[in-house]
């Protein structure tokens, strides 16, 4: 869909777009193709679209992926999009390879836990909720194979981060523990319409092919990870005294090879991961 399109349709519909809803709509053709090659989509693969818009990446996704769900916010899109994509092409008289659910993702993916295992998230997702809606697929008991994210340049950078660097935090380590990150890129804001006022990039990640703690131990590790970073330029053995003994921080602490000097934002995911295994027992 180009963006003469795009406005001719809002206009034809009386449709004012809402800044709330982070309604910024990618139309540039070569960086919506370079989003679904980063995909690696298959006629067999299940994509999970969130905030689909007006549907220009879902046209691709659908010609490309064996099946599509994807889910709007925005009832007036909704029925737009419904309309377009939801062409007859079987008996029934709907596309068997695309489902559109209108309801807010967030609220969705909380209210109905599934098995993503073997789907791939591929989304320009709403800035407002990017974030949230990432750590609750990460952390479902079965998370996307892949996800391929449109969101803020800063988020993308908090995503991709390591020990030491300023993005480095909370984001990252609840993504990582997880996923591994790819690649990505910076899409220009001209790309978008209308155009947002803070910079672009798509993201890359990549569900690790065995997981580094159990479902179990993963409670503890939020916890972990949001009480170390509670005040970052603190030491964290100060902090987490607040939630556990002592003596316990000291021996964990031993194990992983730190120092109870050591600050957050200098711990590297695999020491996180020594500590909550050594703090959940």
């Amino acid at each position: 869909m180009r963006l003469s399109e795009m406005k001719q349709l809002l206009a034809a519909e009386g449709i004012q777009l809402t800044k709330s809803l982070g309604q910024n709509f990618l139309h540039d053709g070569n960086q919506l193709r370079r989003i679904v090659a980063a995909a690696e989509l298959s006629k067999t693969d299940q994509v999970l679209e969130i905030g689909p818009g007006l549907g220009p990446l879902t046209c691709l996704l659908v010609q490309e992926a064996g099946y599509v769900l994807a889910i709007e916010k925005d009832a007036r899109l909704a029925r737009l999009l419904n309309n377009s994509l939801g062409a007859p092409d079987n008996e029934a008289g709907r596309c068997a390879r695309f489902h559109l659910v209108q309801d807010d993702a967030l609220v969705y993916l909380r209210r109905q836990p599934a098995n993503w295992a073997d789907w791939k998230l591929v989304s320009n997702l709403p800035y407002s909720v990017a974030s949230p809606i990432l750590v609750e697929l990460a952390q479902a008991r079965s998370g996307p194979a892949r996800m391929v994210a449109t969101l803020q340049l800063e988020v993308a950078r908090r995503l991709m981060a390591s020990a030491g660097e300023a993005d480095y935090g909370v984001l990252t380590l609840l993504m990582k523990l997880d996923y591994q990150p790819v690649e990505w890129f910076k899409i220009p804001a001209t790309c978008f319409f209308p155009e947002p006022e803070v910079d672009s990039a798509c993201v890359v990640l990549a569900r690790r092919p065995k997981p580094l703690l159990s479902f179990e131990q993963r409670a503890t590790f939020t916890k972990l990870v949001k009480c170390s970073f509670s005040q970052r330029r603190k030491m964290m053995a100060k902090l987490l005294k607040a939630q556990w003994p002592a003596a316990n921080i000291e021996s964990a602490f031993a194990d992983a090879e730190l120092s109870t000097q050591a600050r957050a934002e200098d711990v590297g995911l695999e020491q996180f991961v020594l500590l909550t295994k050594k703090l959940h027992e």
